[in-house]
C-alpha cells in the first residue's frame, strides 16, 4: 500500500508541473485564463483585506480563496460568451448606471472596498462583475417576458450558465482542482480518488 501510495504521490507531483507550466489556470473552451491574471486577482483581493476591517466576515482563504477567483473568472466569461449567444449587447453607460445603483445600495463609494472585500471581488474585477450583473439582468428579463415565474427567474438563469459552460468546455489546472460540470464549480482536487473520503462535518 505504501509503495502504491508513493507512485501516485509522484504521479500527481508530475502531472501538477506538467499543467504548471502552461500557465493556464483553466480555460473555457478556446478562451484562456492564465494563472499570471489568476494570481493578480487573488493578490489584489489579500491586499484589499488589509486596507478594510474584515474581523467579522467569514472570507475565504488558501485553496479555497483560489478555486473562488477561478470559479469567478470561468463564471464572467461564460456569461460573456452568453451574451454573444443571445445578442445582448451590453454599453458603457449600462455599466455606469448598473455601478451607480450598486454604490447607491451598499451606502456610497466609500462603502464599496468593504463591500467587494466581504464578496471577495477584486477591486480590478468590478467592472466585470457589474457587466455579467447588467447581463443577467437581461436575461431574467427575457425569461419572465418568455412566462416563467417570477420566483423560478433566477435558477433558470444558473441552469443556463451551468449548461453553457458544460457546452463550452471548462479545463482545470489540478493544482487548483477541477471543474464539476453538475455544479458547475470548481472543486478541490481527489487525487487519491474514492480511497479516501471527507469526513462528515
Amino acid at each position: 500500500m505504501k509503495k502504491i501510495l508513493a507512485v501516485l504521490t509522484i504521479a500527481s507531483a508530475l502531472l501538477l508541473t506538467g499543467c504548471s507550466q502552461s500557465n493556464e489556470a483553466a480555460t473555457i473552451g478556446d478562451f484562456k485564463i492564465s494563472q499570471t491574471e489568476l494570481q493578480s486577482s487573488i493578490d489584489a483581493v489579500m491586499a484589499e483585506r488589509t486596507k478594510v476591517d474584515s474581523s467579522q466576515m467569514q472570507l475565504e482563504t488558501g485553496e479555497e480563496l483560489n478555486r473562488g477567483q477561478l470559479r469567478f473568472k470561468i463564471l464572467m466569461h461564460t456569461f460573456d460568451e452568453i451574451a454573444k449567444e443571445l445578442k445582448i449587447d451590453v454599453t458603457s453607460s449600462q455599466i455606469g448606471a448598473k455601478k451607480a445603483t450598486i454604490l447607491e445600495s451598499v451606502g456610497g463609494e466609500a462603502e464599496l472596498p468593504k463591500n467587494l472585500v466581504n464578496a471577495a471581488i477584486a477591486l480590478q474585477d468590478f467592472e466585470v462583475y457589474v457587466r455579467a450583473i447588467v447581463i443577467s439582468e437581461q436575461i431574467s428579463q427575457a425569461l419572465s417576458q418568455s412566462g416563467v415565474a417570477e420566483a423560478e427567474v433566477s435558477a433558470k438563469v444558473s441552469e443556463l450558465l451551468t449548461a453553457k459552460a458544460k457546452t463550452l468546455g471548462v479545463k482545470v489546472n489540478p493544482r487548483y482542482g477541477a471543474w464539476d460540470n453538475e455544479a458547475g464549480d470548481v472543486v478541490a482536487a481527489n487525487v487519491t480518488g474514492d480511497a479516501v473520503k471527507p469526513s462528515d462535518k
